[in-house]
């Protein structure tokens, strides 16, 4: 994981930012000749920022843009690069339509805010591009009968580093924002896909789908169930932000799996489960022991140990089974939260994948893969 610089951290411009950026220079200089550099857009919440072009192409009937992604301090995966604009004049009342360049994804599957088949630019992009068109037609009293294709060189290999092929999205990066600006370390990103991975796995049927807090867990439940990749969701350390979309957009079936520490903190009522939002009380995990039958030297040591882990291997080492009362405590939090929406387990992974507690509502064996 990318480390949190210290001090106060740069802002960055989103990928929808960028395409509308070059799209605005790449029509004004088809409209006028020449191309504004920088060249300076609107975003919806009203700041003003400018971008350097790198790319100016034109010729008969179209003409290309082009600006460098700057994340500011966010690990964007899409930091540094190229994000392209053509724009060919369209056919007479054809309005303004959307194409999918090199380097950017087509979706394929239902559940998206857009639907199969159309490229990888989402409503919101769409409509600050459309604003600048439309300014620019008015200014030069053009038609808005324009063609918009946005490629980002390179982008087949970095959409390997997101969620779009679980999403449904082939052949490229998705182009993405709201407000057109990039909070660095910002949460939203990740709980947004989180969301995305629901809507996806309730329009194309799933009636089981679990949430991972690593790749270990992940692995693991996907072995468990066998589950294709559509029925996955990215949890993270974002149990919070799955189980609250999944109470108003329910799945009949939910898993969580994850490793002891991670879980301990849901058993302990913590919707985010990252080491810098949420810490293991030890005290409380301590009278947990005792519950669970560990005397009052073991419930001494676990209150004084370093670490969940180290807690778990006392208690294993003690032949008192706390992972099964972890994990029930967890899925009794994660019931609260869903509040009846969908049926809950909890799976607890150790640190190569075996399940050591499972604990659930519902029946979830009946999605175990029949042995041959």
């Amino acid at each position: 994981m990318t480390r949190k610089p210290d001090g106060p951290l740069r802002k960055g411009w989103t990928t929808g930012a960028c395409a509308t950026a070059a799209t605005r220079a790449a029509w004004q200089a088809l409209l006028s000749g020449d191309f504004p550099n920088p060249v300076t857009i609107t975003l919806p919440r009203g700041e003003t920022p400018s971008f350097k072009l790198i790319r100016a192409e034109k010729g008969d009937g179209w003409a290309r843009a082009s600006v460098i992604k700057d994340a500011g301090d966010d690990p964007d995966v899409t930091h540094g690069a190229e994000i392209i604009s053509t724009v060919r004049i369209g056919a007479p009342k054809s309005g303004i339509t959307f194409h999918a360049g090199d380097g950017v994804g087509t979706i394929t599957k239902p559940g998206l805010p857009l639907p199969p088949g159309e490229p990888a630019i989402n409503p919101k992009p769409r409509e600050m591009m459309i604003g600048q068109i439309t300014e620019l037609c008015d200014q030069f009293g053009a038609k808005a009968d324009v063609e918009i294709e946005i490629s980002i060189p390179g982008g087949v290999e970095i959409a390997k580093k997101t969620w779009n092929g679980r999403l449904g999205i082939v052949g490229g990066l998705s182009v993405l924002g709201t407000t057109g600006i990039v909070i660095p370390f910002s949460c939203s990103a990740w709980i947004h896909s989180i969301h995305r991975g629901i809507d996806v796995a309730r329009a194309t049927g799933r009636n089981h789908v679990a949430g991972a807090t690593g790749k270990t867990s992940e692995a693991a439940i996907r072995a468990f169930y066998g589950l294709p990749e559509e029925a996955i969701l990215d949890m993270g350390d974002f149990v919070g932000g799955m189980l609250k979309y999944l109470r108003k957009n329910p799945v009949p079936y939910v898993s969580i799996a994850g490793g002891f520490a991670k879980l301990v903190k849901l058993a302990q009522g913590h919707l985010d489960l990252h080491s810098s939002r949420s810490q293991v009380d030890f005290d409380r995990l301590a009278q947990t022991v005792a519950s669970c039958g560990g005397d009052e030297a073991l419930q001494d040591q676990c209150r004084r140990a370093n670490t969940a882990k180290q807690v778990l291997e006392l208690c294993q080492e003690s032949d008192v089974n706390i992972a099964s009362t972890i994990a029930r405590q967890a899925c009794e939090s994660a019931r609260a939260t869903l509040d009846g929406a969908a049926a809950v387990e909890i799976v607890i992974t150790n640190r190569d994948g075996t399940i050591i507690a499972r604990h659930g509502i519902g029946d979830f064996d009946q999605f175990r893969p029949v042995a041959s």
